[in-house]
């Protein structure tokens, strides 16, 4: 949701977070990407901005389907279920709690008709 790196909690909607916190499992070095897609006035899908900066898994709390095929097109491995600060999403990572997205557990109300027109799409938890 912002730029506090580890600290930061994960977002909700992974298209619509402001930032995107990467870490490198090698170094572990934190790098904070913003969102530069068309969610925030931008250009582009968050899928191709994180695919461009080398990204090969991405961790987030629940996603579309048509991101997930946009991962899936890029090489990029989806888990879902993240959730709590961005340090505790790693360990739930890590310890392989986090389910790979699919189909099955993607966001129907996440199909991409018409978004942002009237945002009625309220806050849905996992």
């Amino acid at each position: 949701m912002g730029n506090k790196g580890l600290d930061e909690a994960v977002g909700e909607h992974f298209g619509r977070v402001p930032n995107y916190t990467v870490f490198d499992t090698e170094t572990e070095e934190v790098t904070i990407l913003d969102n530069t897609s068309e969610h925030m006035g931008g250009s582009g899908f968050p899928a191709e901005i994180l695919a461009r900066a080398g990204i090969n898994t991405m961790l987030c709390g629940g996603l579309g389907r048509r991101a997930i095929s946009m991962f899936e097109g890029s090489g990029v491995m989806v888990y879902v279920g993240a959730r709590g600060t961005v340090q505790e999403t790693i360990e739930m990572w890590k310890a392989g709690q986090l389910q790979a997205a699919t189909d099955e557990n993607a966001c129907a109300q996440h199909a991409y008709r018409g978004q942002g027109i009237g945002g009625g799409q309220g806050h849905h938890h996992h």
